[in-house]
């Protein structure tokens, strides 16, 4: 087994741990569970699993946690910053009130234990000015969670109060959802595209443009696309917005993709082709449907 297992691994370890084939409800447990490899009843409320599975089990989690960050404060902010950001490194340093060189410590040690790793621009911007530094990615969704909303309340989660936290979960919450529906929707393109497989996939980035998702395949084709977790269907001008954005970045992609939890409007349905998919939350049950019992990952530690 890998030392490091991936986002995919780590997902379909869930899924097949926790017995689920709703696969929006996968997601978002995903989102806040992936990567501990503990028993989750997904019959429960999300909200009611995390107040009890993490918010009372506080001291005992960030007991275990402080051991790979040795307590340090600085790295606390740091990952909160990342966790509740743009994840792009000069931002990250900005939101977090630190200096890049004491930043740049901090990363240095973060990544060496393993809890976070830099993401890159699929591809570099064809005018070097134009770049808007690396992002920064955590190695599980857990901490993700937890930075973004246990430890910027850890005060009042410790004197048993949730209703602070929880109501910034709820504020955020498909927001939150978002960015693993994205990763999710890299693995899918690869897993799907058969015929002309991919060989590069990620996302872009510059100081002007912002892609979703920016992938080649073997036979040199460009595909561009777009994810939204929302609870309303995607409407034409999502994919005028992403051939804007590509535009802005001087793509000319051969197809694009367009991935949503809540399904498309007619208007765009219509418009599917040769160089237009569009793919609904379901679809990842692809992403599963041959896990086996060899890819469960232990649970190292304690099982909450």
């Amino acid at each position: 087994m890998p030392k490091h297992p991936t986002l995919l691994h780590q997902f379909r370890s869930f899924c097949l741990q926790n017995h689920v084939d709703d696969m929006e409800k996968a997601i978002e447990y995903f989102s806040v569970f992936g990567g501990t490899s503990w028993k989750v009843d997904m019959h429960k409320p999300l909200l009611e699993l995390i107040e009890t599975k993490i918010f009372k089990n506080y001291p005992y989690i960030h007991s275990d946690i402080a051991k790979i960050t040795f307590s340090n404060k600085l790295s606390h902010t740091l990952l909160s910053a990342m966790a509740t950001g743009d994840r792009r490194v000069h931002s990250t340093f900005k939101r977090a009130h630190i200096s890049r060189e004491e930043g740049e410590s901090a990363l240095d040690t973060l990544l060496d234990s393993a809890l976070i790793r830099f993401e890159y621009s699929l591809e570099r911007p064809v005018n070097a000015d134009d770049d808007n530094s690396d992002k920064l990615s955590f190695m599980t969704p857990f901490m993700r969670f937890w930075f973004a909303f246990v430890s910027p309340f850890y005060k009042t989660i410790k004197e048993g109060d949730y209703s602070e936290v929880e109501k910034s979960f709820a504020s955020r919450e498909q927001e939150f959802y978002e960015l693993i529906f994205k990763k999710l929707s890299f693995e899918l393109l690869r897993k799907i595209m058969i015929e002309d497989p991919i060989v590069e996939v990620g996302s872009y980035w510059d100081k002007n443009a912002e892609i979703d998702i920016l992938a080649k395949t073997q036979s040199g084709k460009l595909i561009a696309g777009s994810t939204k977790y929302k609870n309303t269907k995607v409407k034409k001008t999502e994919l005028t917005k992403l051939k804007e954005q590509c535009a802005k970045a001087d793509f000319e992609p051969d197809l694009f993709v367009i991935l949503s939890k809540s399904g498309f409007t007619s208007e765009l349905k219509a418009l599917k082709g040769d160089d237009l998919k569009l793919f609904t939350i379901k679809s990842m049950k692809a992403l599963v449907e041959d896990v086996s019992e060899k890819e469960l990952i232990p649970c190292e530690g304690k099982k909450y």
